[in-house]
């Protein structure tokens, strides 16, 4: 390989902070929102132009494993979304909660600009300067600016992929322990020019899923749409907004830029080959139009970085309860296939977990003593991370990070020195 050498330079400190959070999903906000409630100076920075990651950036209007929550964030979220909202609400036959992501991209905003978190749009989180001891000093910045310096006493990566965590040397794990591969990603769409009464079948929750999902894979292929994701679904959000997700991409790994930049081309022109078939297979859907594709293709998994606790399949299996538990999880084991000549829609794994807890514990790194991880890439097993990763437990994942950063910073103690009674006291 040919390189250059960077000439070094000095790089001006931006900002110092209490709490730093990188990445602004579901789990990110709600660690800001949380922190910043708790005193913590917060500085919340994402690369995107809108907080809420794949709520927003990822067109996901539809939360899974939302109910029976003691969040009292994700109960407020989804009050004022019912407020704001015309397509806010549980949809007809379904137990998920839809939204439109552009009243979700306002509603945040405010919140985060109410609570007195700082927010820096636009910008990526590059690199890490590390304490001797390694914590982290300062996250290093790229954005319009140039490269800047934000330093904090404690750091939270809520990047999906465990960014902040690797950049940092923390350990971590990838992909499936068996094939080493990652779940396919897949890019939504928002759709309109339909209207639900006369597609019913082939909706998801308004017809039972698995006759919904067949109704629909059998239009698109016999229309010559085929769809690399044979569980190709419609979701209902409104009366003519509606979301699809009917593209997998095989083999490929959100950590990677080439990989994110050929699955978006090819996901993206793949919908719309499934927009011009279904606008041929019948009068009702004469007038199907995207509204909009997602501006970032969906990213299943990518880094676990290590913790003190891992979440594994036997935990799962078992049901177990934790001594620290912070999120009680529902959801199921939901793995898409990994390999496309295998099956184009979910693996075959013959597991079946019951409901679980998440200990506190696999929040706080186990290499990088002021670094708290929330989001998908907290610690746990492949199985683990394919049920806890849905939207619905992102935001008491981020609660409890938000506030046990706040303690930590607050008592200038690591985060593993706080007692989970504390937590739970300011939750």
């Amino acid at each position: 390989m040919d390189f250059v050498q960077e000439q070094a330079r000095r790089i001006p400190v931006k900002g110092t902070f209490d709490v730093i959070v990188a990445g602004s999903g579901p789990s990110g906000v709600s660690a800001a929102l949380r922190a910043a409630e708790c005193g913590a100076e917060t500085l919340l920075i994402e690369q995107n132009g809108c907080l809420g990651g794949m709520w927003t950036a990822g067109l996901l209007g539809w939360m899974i494993d939302h109910d029976k929550t003691e969040s009292r964030l994700l109960i407020r979220l989804k009050t004022e979304l019912r407020k704001r909202c015309s397509a806010a609400g549980s949809p007809p036959c379904s137990g998920s909660f839809a939204f439109e992501p552009e009243c979700m991209k306002l509603l945040l905003e405010e919140l985060c600009e109410e609570a007195g978190v700082h927010l820096r749009l636009y910008t990526t989180v590059a690199g890490t300067i590390l304490r001797e001891g390694g914590a982290i000093d300062c996250v290093l910045t790229e954005s319009k600016s140039g490269r800047e310096a934000w330093r904090a006493k404690l750091f939270l990566d809520a990047t999906g992929d465990g960014d902040l965590g690797a950049l940092s040397g923390a350990s971590f794990d990838a992909g499936s322990s068996e094939e080493g591969r990652f779940q396919p990603m897949s890019m939504l769409a928002v759709l309109t020019g339909i209207r639900l009464p006369e597609i019913l079948r082939y909706v998801n929750g308004c017809t039972p899923r698995a006759e919904a999902v067949g109704n629909l894979h059998d239009l698109l292929a016999a229309n010559g749409a085929e769809p690399s994701y044979h569980d190709a679904s419609l979701f209902f959000l409104s009366d003519e907004l509606f979301l699809l997700m009917a593209n997998h991409e095989y083999r490929v790994s959100g950590c990677d830029a080439d990989d994110l930049t050929r699955s978006a081309i090819a996901a993206r022109r793949e919908i719309h080959s499934q927009i011009a078939a279904l606008r041929r297979s019948g009068p009702e859907w004469r007038h199907l139009t995207v509204a909009c594709t997602a501006e970032r293709i969906g990213v299943r998994e990518g880094r676990r970085i290590r913790g003190l606790y891992s979440v594994s399949l036997a935990d799962l299996l078992e049901g177990r309860r934790q001594p620290d538990a912070i999120c009680h999880v529902r959801a199921g084991i939901d793995v898409h296939a990994l390999n496309p000549s295998f099956s184009n829609g979910f693996a075959d794994h013959k597991y079946k977990s019951k409901p679980y807890d998440i200990p506190l514990r696999s929040l706080i790194s186990a290499d990088v003593p002021n670094l708290i991880l929330t989001g998908r890439c907290i610690s746990g097993d492949f199985y683990a991370h394919a049920s806890y990763r849905v939207t619905g437990n992102m935001v008491p994942l981020g609660e409890a990070a938000g506030v046990l950063a706040a303690l930590s910073a607050r008592e200038n103690r690591p985060p593993a020195r706080i007692p989970y009674e504390r937590l739970r006291q300011n939750l």
